[in-house]
Formats: C-alpha cells, structure tokens, sequence
C-alpha cells in the first residue's frame, strides 16, 4: 500500500467525521446540545459542554484534515513512481526538421539526397 493510499484513506475518514460532527450540531440551538436538558445556561455537564466540545472537535478535525491534504502531497511530488516522466531531460526524443523552417536551406519540400 502506497503513502498516498494511506493519505487518501485518512482524509476519507477525517472528512466523514467532520460531516458527523457538522451535522450533529444545530445553529438555532437544537440538535445534540438540546437532547441535555436546554433550560438553564449554568448547568454541569449539559448544554454549554456539549457546544464546547462539539466547536473544538469541529476546529480540529478540520485543521487535521487541512494538514492531511497538504502532507499528502509529499508523496507526488517525491517522484518514485515507474512511469514519471522528466520534463526537463527529454534528450532521447527524436527531432525531425519541418520543411520550410528557419534554417532549412531546402525550401522544396522533397527530401534532400546526399550526393
């Protein structure tokens, strides 16, 4: 199994987990935070925990998944795949000239003989 393979799983199980907990929470107060009990603000263990920990259980779950798809970048860039190609040494490449082209001498386009 290849680094990006795990990188990739990783984010899939991290984004899956931020869309739980996105949508365990409600924005007008209800959801998760309202099954508790709503009724006072000073209660131990109720609503206002819960909020806590569902905000910073959002902000790190996606810093974490912010910081997977940037390391899983590490992996593409490392080049030790078989089948990357160099763009910069491309010197086994054939070059064949265009008739008619800056420096061609034979404007004719029928191909020269050596004689």
């Amino acid at each position: 199994m290849s680094t990006f393979t795990i990188f990739l799983i990783l984010i899939i199980f991290v984004a899956f987990l931020l869309v739980v907990v996105v949508m365990v929470q409600n924005p007008k107060g209800g959801g998760l935070s309202s099954s508790f009990g709503g009724g006072g603000s000073q209660q131990l263990g109720g609503v206002q925990k819960t909020t806590d920990f569902l905000d910073k259980s959002t902000w790190t779950l996606a810093t974490l998944l912010l910081v997977l798809i940037l390391l899983s970048s590490i992996p593409l860039m490392g080049g030790t795949g078989t089948g990357d190609v160099d763009p910069v040494n491309t010197t086994n490449v054939p070059v064949t000239p265009v008739p008619g082209a800056a420096g061609d001498t034979n404007t004719s386009g029928e191909p020269e003989t050596n004689q």
